[in-house]
């Protein structure tokens, strides 16, 4: 993933985040926080697995 598709993504999560300060209780508040943060990195995270496969069809890979 290069820059610019990571700006858009965290650009897209950035109204949420914002509209965390008209929340009146730090609980509340913390808890979609967090839940946003998440979200963004399983996001991420998906976008970069999608870019390198995990398994390598290197014939010279040892195998179990």
């Amino acid at each position: 993933m290069d820059k610019e598709k990571f700006l858009t993504l965290a650009e897209s999560r950035y109204d949420e985040l914002k509209s965390l300060g008209s929340l009146d209780n730090f609980y509340d508040y913390e808890k979609n926080f967090d839940s946003i943060w998440q979200d963004l990195g399983r996001q991420y995270l998906e976008e970069i697995l999608q870019e390198k496969p995990l398994i390598s069809n290197d014939r010279r890979k040892k195998k179990r």
